[in-house]
């Protein structure tokens, strides 16, 4: 066995928790060199290469002992070498094109032309901003107002993406209370862009959560609300039209559920790892999708432009 493998066997045992593997460094034999060759009839020769230790290492695994298969997610897809889905938003120029209509005279180039033709151009840049604190007092939507902080947070993050420079699209924002009056407070700092209510990014329980919580949601509410959480990231997370012919920077401010599902789901990390993150009140997550539809996360609940006494997660 090479040394190679010798590591690779630990590194299984390490990681499956089900092999015993024990490494003892020894001496040389006397009488024989460190790299003798084994004599005919010996003991030694009932070992295989595949099982040999190299010299000075004694290997002792048990006589079963095997890796456990890897989870789900993380299985390659076969002949790939990749974990990463390049079709993940179903917008690859080949998904995008019906080939039952190729015209079979000009073939190829006139596929080519087609596929060119379905092509993103542009860069798009996500912004998501988590409401700031509210009244969690209020027993219904419309009494879940923002706090006097919350204000206070509001107007930090419109100042913060009006320093940057950029030059917004939109701003697409839950119909919850505390979302919508983030929006009307950050957009004083971003006039003439326009403003977009929609029910798909209202919070909710997007996935059951691992590890498990025994304090979350019953199953019902995961069906329901998943499936609308799911249907906000397919409309508004994927690469740019293929008529867009300018990066796009575009602003949703929703909620920390939706923020940490649509983060997992971006970067094709397990959608049930969501709960793992915490996110600030009005902190920004900066995701960039590609023409070739890779993503980034550039930020990830960002507060730093505010000052700590002003920092809350409720």
């Amino acid at each position: 066995m090479s040394f190679r493998r010798a590591l690779a066997l630990a590194a299984c045992g390490l990681a499956g928790g089900s092999v015993l593997f024990s490494a003892v460094v020894v001496g040389k034999q006397p009488g024989r060199g460190g790299d003798a060759e084994p004599r005919p009839g010996s003991a030694a020769t009932a070992v295989t290469p595949a099982s040999a230790a190299p010299p000075g290492l004694l290997l002792l695994p048990p006589a079963a002992a095997s890796c456990p298969p890897a989870p789900g997610w993380i299985e390659r897809p076969a002949g790939t070498g990749s974990y990463w889905d390049s079709n993940w938003d179903r917008r690859e120029p080949l998904a995008l094109i019906n080939l039952k209509k190729k015209n079979e005279e000009t073939g190829e180039e006139e596929l080519a032309s087609r596929l060119d033709h379905c092509k993103a151009k542009a860069t798009r840049h996500i912004f998501l901003i988590r409401h700031s604190q509210y009244n969690l007092d209020g027993r219904a939507d419309k009494d879940r107002t923002l706090t006097p902080l919350g204000r206070e947070q509001a107007e930090l993050t419109g100042r913060r993406l009006a320093s940057l420079g950029l030059k917004f699209d939109q701003i697409i924002h839950s119909s919850m209370t505390r979302a919508t009056e983030t929006t009307e407070i950050i957009s004083k700092h971003l006039p003439g862009v326009k403003k977009i209510s929609t029910d798909l990014l209202r919070e909710g329980a997007p996935i059951e959560p691992d590890p498990p919580v025994s304090h979350w949601k019953p199953e019902a509410v995961y069906y329901e609300d998943g499936a609308r959480i799911e249907a906000a990231f397919r409309n508004f997370i994927h690469r740019a039209d293929a008529k867009q012919e300018e990066d796009s920077y575009e602003i949703f401010v929703c909620h920390a559920n939706v923020i940490r599902y649509i983060v997992c789901r971006a970067l094709q990390f397990p959608p049930e790892g969501w709960l793992r993150m915490s996110l600030n009140n009005g902190s920004i997550t900066h995701l960039v999708i590609r023409p070739n539809g890779r993503v980034a996360l550039r930020t990830l609940g960002d507060t730093g432009f505010m000052p700590p006494d002003k920092i809350t997660r409720t």
